[in-house]
């Protein structure tokens, strides 16, 4: 029988995670030694491994924390939605937006470099953006309007994320206003 951990405290494969993620945002993924994770996070190796055998299941579950992050959003925002069109978008558009910064950032743009050499890591993410569109097209009102603010955020907070973003604060806003718009009134004739 397995115990919960005591409410606030975190479990080993939470503190392994969090650690990954630190060093990831200091000094890239390629750089990131098992052993290294395995200090930060205050754990022996033998600990790291029991949870995550190899560097590649650690960074698979650092991609699906992301994974999980984004749609825990997603679903603490679904509550606060107002009803209209495109609920799905919004949300999606909406729970994106709000975690595109800060250690998010740092994690994504750190794994940019471990998904080039094995792009295989990517194969959860691809799955969730396949399981995104199917939803989007489904559950839609004006499935062009939904796919077009999915895609400008999406590439919005790509460019954020890697810290190749052109636009200003402003321009930000302008944008966001504009998918904002996009979403709640659509463009169908």
């Amino acid at each position: 029988m397995l115990f919960p951990c005591s409410r606030g405290r975190k479990s080993s494969r939470e503190k392994i995670l969090d650690a990954a993620a630190e060093l990831v945002a200091e000094i890239g993924a390629g750089r990131l030694t098992l052993e290294a994770v395995a200090e930060k996070a205050g754990l022996s190796k033998g600990g790291l491994l029991y949870n995550f055998p190899s560097k590649e299941a650690l960074l698979q579950g650092m991609i699906q924390r992301l994974i999980d992050q984004v749609s825990a959003e997603k679903e603490a925002l679904r509550g606060q939605a107002p009803p209209g069109p495109n609920l799905e978008a919004r949300l999606c558009t909406a729970a994106l937006l709000k975690l595109c910064g800060g250690q998010m950032k740092e994690t994504a743009s750190g794994m940019l470099a471990a998904t080039a050499e094995n792009p295989k890591l990517l194969d959860p993410l691809r799955q969730v953006i396949r399981e995104t569109l199917k939803t989007l097209k489904e559950t839609s009102e004006d499935v062009d309007a939904a796919l077009l603010g999915w895609l400008a955020v999406e590439g919005l907070s790509s460019y954020e994320m890697h810290g190749l973003s052109p636009f200003s604060d402003e321009d930000r806003e302008r944008i966001l206003q504009a998918v904002n718009r996009l979403l709640s009134k659509g463009i169908a004739p």
